[in-house]
């Protein structure tokens, strides 16, 4: 099991490190970014002051090479570092470092400053990131809850009405895009049904009161979750349906009822397990595509998470809080689907990890 985590988490470290080197070129390997920063006005000398924060000029005034700023960028966010101390005061770096003028150390990752706002992008992000952590389960929620009994349900009234509502309804849910079921719930539940339902088009996980504090606000929660909710749930439920119909037709389940056993136990508690690998692939896969994928969701009920930070930063042309924020996803998506195959052989004991 060991070898098999150690061996899965190096092959995330090779995908991060191609998301990284495509994230870099793709946003700072063209045009000039001190342009950005400095805006319409500024002099000669206060855009060469800020290619030196970039990394685009060296002291002497010289052009670095786009794979010398690769690497200074490379270093910024990676754990582990080599930084000068007047770099770790200037940046603040958070860690701990050993050795003299140039030190090694182990860090919080240094997204580097906001274009606009010229704060961290890490606090910007960290900020961000309960909200879209809070968005993704309670979405995922709602379909592990509603998915997997309309899946079982499905599966055990074969050909039936229940049956064919169930396909029917996950057709629908799989073909439907997220920001038009976005658009029509907060339009309808949010808007023309507002007074019934006592939600709003609108709003974040926090409101701010008189005195400044934030205050959780979580009925806000429940309009972008079923949004998000619906495509997962129709596939979490064709899953669940397709996966036991194959488990109920295997010899263990009739060996099952021919010792007596209810038929509740034998669905629920030997054909459902068995059917549960495609449908753990499927939760994990959706929750880290949640995280990542939430973006026109949240800026359609204005919910404050890492999709509308980043929608928000892409607007303004604030490339290193696009630069973290995919970063952050991809690596949430990475961990989530080690996680998911330990989990097979842990729902599943024919599964075995090398």
């Amino acid at each position: 099991m060991f070898r098999f985590i150690i061996k899965k988490f190096l092959y995330g470290l090779l995908v991060l490190l191609g998301v990284m080197v495509l994230v870099f070129f793709l946003f700072q390997g063209f045009g000039d970014p001190s342009r950005i920063v400095m805006g319409q006005t500024g002099d000669s000398t206060t855009q060469a002051n800020i290619r030196k924060e970039l990394y685009l000029i060296n002291e002497k005034g010289e052009k670095i090479p786009k794979f010398k700023q690769f690497l200074y960028y490379l270093n910024d966010i990676s754990p582990i570092c080599f930084h000068s101390k007047t770099d770790i005061e200037k940046k603040k770096l958070q860690g701990i470092f050993i050795g003299g003028n140039t030190k090694f150390g182990f860090k919080i990752p240094y997204l580097r400053k906001s274009y606009q706002s010229k704060r961290s992008v890490w606090n910007i992000l960290m900020q961000a990131l309960p909200g879209t952590i809070m968005l993704a389960v309670a979405a995922m929620f709602i379909a592990v809850l509603i998915g997997i009994p309309l899946g079982v349900l499905a599966a055990v009234k074969q050909n039936t009405w229940m049956d064919s509502s169930a396909v029917f309804g996950s057709i629908v849910g799989i073909s439907a895009p997220s920001f038009f079921m976005g658009i029509i719930i907060a339009y309808l539940f949010g808007f023309v049904l507002s007074d019934w339902t006592g939600l709003h088009i609108s709003g974040s996980w926090f409101a701010i009161d008189d005195e400044g504090h934030r205050r959780l606000t979580m009925q806000n929660l429940i309009l972008p979750a079923i949004t998000l909710g619906i495509r997962p749930l129709a596939i979490i439920t064709q899953l669940t349906r397709s996966a036991m119909l194959d488990v109920l037709d295997q010899d263990y389940i009739r060996t099952a009822y021919a010792k007596g056993l209810s038929k509740r136990k034998v669905i629920w508690k030997h054909g459902l397990r068995n059917a549960l690998n495609p449908v753990i692939t499927a939760v994990t896969g959706w929750f880290a595509e949640l995280l990542a994928g939430a973006f026109f969701v949240e800026y359609i009920f204005g919910w404050q998470g890492l999709g509308k930070v980043t929608v928000d930063a892409l607007e303004k042309l604030d490339y290193p809080v696009v630069m973290g924020a995919v970063l952050v996803a991809a690596t949430f998506f990475i961990l989530i689907n080690i996680l998911a195959d330990i989990l097979y052989g842990v729902v599943d004991p024919r599964v075995r990890v090398e």
